[in-house]
């Protein structure tokens, strides 16, 4: 029997009823990360813990490689179970979790509470990727991971916005943040509980290439993980956008680090910057996504935004140290948000396509292993970070993320897909 909550379609969405179920699986995005975002107090939590950026990033290291193994594991029983019978009790345990944030005193505290959020979490994010896919064919699934992006993205810009404008009104204390982040959560799961569907086991195994009614109530056959393994160029994406990923998760965990650190802006300002970048970002990645849908082409912005995001990077690292005034700062780390949203979302939609093509049944597997190695990734920069920047500042540790993108530039060799058009998109195709 499945859970009260679990709504199962078998005949497959169109017009109005798709795009709000596309939206639902955001929002779920958006809450899934909202409530683990630390970024936004860090720097006040290390003070108010007497802890250094080293035992943070050893802390934070084990913590989200207990993540990765939720990933890993809740990617491949979601395929296997649904969708949504994993991910609403995910959420829900996780938004709760942020009240026991609230209590922590100690770094032990600490640690044990972000395990707990974090193992729950990096299932529900590797759902809510798959529902994505699941309610978004070919033609309009660049702009459907667009807006999938915006979860992450939107969580971030959501946390900098309220900590910019609320941890004055509390005197700076960071356990409002993980107050508000419950309250908040809470109320917006209670809205995905009463809207969320998913699409049948058979439903899955289609591969639509433009929006149509297909009802699927047929079992689907049984998929198994090996067929993902044994194709290289699937690994290649993996790997390579890890490389990608240093980056960004440099700028998500420890953004407001950098900004108060090598340029000397407060706490509230710092979050303001993210915010503000962040916010550009979201606008980015819908944009592109939805030109990289009409011209049919992945592979073209994936590598436009890749080079853009190296010299925006590499610009951002010669302001340290030269005294470069706020708004400056501002405009070089907005800069990195704009390019490196041209990038990612076309690789995303490139990626889901080209696993699509080896088995349509194991999406839900394929972003998985995708987040679990990514996570891998996460921790060594936890570990390693801090040490970098201890040796030659945060400059140090951004030529690394620097060269992740180069070797992601390289990766895309392997990648299947056209880099010119073959014509204009089939009349009535869908977008997102």
């Amino acid at each position: 029997m499945k859970p009260f909550y679990v709504r199962e379609l078998h005949v497959y969405p169109v017009g109005n009823a798709r795009v709000r179920l596309l939206a639902i699986a955001v929002l779920a995005s958006l809450v899934a990360n909202f409530e683990t975002t630390l970024a936004t107090i860090l720097p006040l939590l290390m003070r108010d813990l007497g802890m250094s950026l080293t035992v943070y990033g050893q802390l934070a290291a084990l913590s989200v490689l207990v993540g990765g193994l939720s990933a890993g594991f809740g990617g491949i029983l979601c395929d296997r179970w649904g969708r949504v019978a994993i991910l609403v009790p995910t959420l829900t345990v996780t938004a709760a979790c942020n009240f026991l944030l609230a209590t922590v005193e100690t770094v032990t505290g600490l640690f044990v509470v972000r395990c707990l959020m974090l193992f729950i979490e990096g299932a529900a994010i590797t759902i809510t990727a798959s529902l994505v896919r699941d309610f978004s064919p070919r033609m309009g699934r660049a702009q459907a991971f667009g807006f999938w992006t915006w979860g992450p993205v939107g969580a971030s810009f959501l946390a900098s916005a309220i900590a910019g404008f609320t941890l004055p009104l509390f005197g700076d204390a960071w356990q409002s943040q993980a107050i508000i982040m419950g309250v908040v959560s809470l109320v917006l799961c209670v809205l995905i509980v009463w809207q969320i569907a998913e699409p049948s086991a058979a439903l899955r195994a289609r591969v639509l290439d433009s929006e149509q009614a297909v009802s699927a109530e047929e079992q689907a056959g049984k998929a198994r993980l090996k067929e993902l393994l044994r194709h290289p160029h699937l690994w290649v994406h993996v790997l390579g956008n890890t490389g990608w990923q240093v980056l960004y998760w440099t700028l998500a965990i420890f953004g407001q680090t950098i900004l108060t650190e090598a340029f000397g802006l407060g706490t509230a300002e710092a979050n303001r910057v993210v915010a503000l970048g962040i916010l550009l970002n979201a606008v980015t990645v819908v944009v592109v996504g939805r030109v990289s849908d009409r011209l049919r082409l992945r592979k073209p912005f994936t590598a436009a935004g890749t080079v853009l995001t190296v010299a925006a990077l590499a610009y951002f690292v010669t302001l340290m140290g030269s005294a470069a005034s706020s708004g400056h700062v501002t405009a070089a780390y907005a800069a990195l948000f704009l390019f490196m949203g041209v990038a990612y979302v076309p690789w995303m939609a490139n990626f889901s396509e080209n696993a699509e093509d080896v088995e349509a049944r194991l999406q839900g597997a394929a972003l998985g292993l995708w987040g679990m190695v990514v996570r891998v990734m996460i921790v060594v920069l936890l570990v390693v970070s801090p040490l970098v920047v201890k040796a030659g500042g945060w400059g140090a540790w951004l030529l690394v993320a620097l060269a992740g993108q180069v070797v992601f530039l390289v990766s895309m060799a392997a990648f299947k897909g056209p880099w010119r058009s073959a014509g204009k998109s089939p009349a009535g195709a869908a977008t997102a």
